[in-house]
């Protein structure tokens, strides 16, 4: 019988959360500011109030994603605690229900009802909350909630991600102001959409296709608002 070389699974859910708020933070900061930039240029203000629109977008929009994250995941954490300070005193004070309880779960999932019972125990012998908090109430390590690694997240890649355009518009001719700025944010939006994508182990080109449909459309409305807007007043 020939030797097969046994390797290791590869999973991406440890990846989840710090790759949620990334791709958010950088899509968020391309698209936001490019749109912002768009909106200005057409509606046909001066290349100084374009940068300074640019410069005032990266800003506000860096702090608004760190505070948003910050107040968004600093509730989840707080909910997970609450959690198992809730299954802490039951396990204090039913540890003979909790382990039924454990149980079930297990036998639930496939298990047979002595089996599950002695992994329950031997679970809860080595750690009762811990086991509780994976398999009851489905909160691990892995995929908990880190509020101050959410929010500086966010706020780097959006700064990020809002460089861009920004830089763009810098070196870019101003009669090509326009068509330059559009085009690149989209390419590099793509381009993010892939990666994400690849990190996380989902498809690529579904993916980089989404992210570059909803970016394209949200510039093309600001500048359609922009130039509506330039043209009335």
């Amino acid at each position: 019988m020939p030797h097969t070389r046994h390797t290791s699974e590869v999973h991406h859910s440890h990846r989840a959360g710090w790759l949620r708020a990334a791709v958010l933070g950088a899509n968020d900061g391309i698209v936001s500011t490019a749109s912002l930039m768009l909106g200005v240029a057409a509606s046909d203000a001066g290349h100084s109030a374009l940068l300074i629109a640019g410069v005032a977008g990266l800003v506000a929009g860096a702090m608004s994603m760190a505070a948003g994250e910050y107040v968004s995941v600093s509730s989840q954490a707080d909910t997970e605690q609450a959690d198992l300070r809730r299954e802490r005193a039951e396990l204090d004070a039913h540890p003979i229900y909790e382990h039924q309880e454990l149980a079930a779960i297990y036998v639930k999932r496939g298990l047979s009802p002595a089996l599950a019972d002695q992994v329950a125990h031997q679970l809860m012998d080595h750690d009762a909350l811990g086991a509780h908090a994976r398999d009851e109430l489905g909160i691990t390590d892995t995929l908990s909630a880190r509020p101050v690694q959410a929010a500086l997240t966010s706020a780097a890649t959006f700064a990020v991600g809002a460089a861009l355009p920004l830089a763009v518009a810098l070196i870019a001719p101003a009669a090509h102001l326009v068509p330059t700025v559009s085009g690149a944010s989209l390419v590099v939006l793509t381009a993010l959409g892939g990666l994400a994508a690849r990190a996380g182990g989902a498809p690529v080109p579904r993916a980089a296709l989404r992210v570059a449909l909803w970016g394209a459309l949200a510039m093309a409305l600001t500048a359609g608002v922009g130039h509506l807007f330039g043209t009335v007043l």
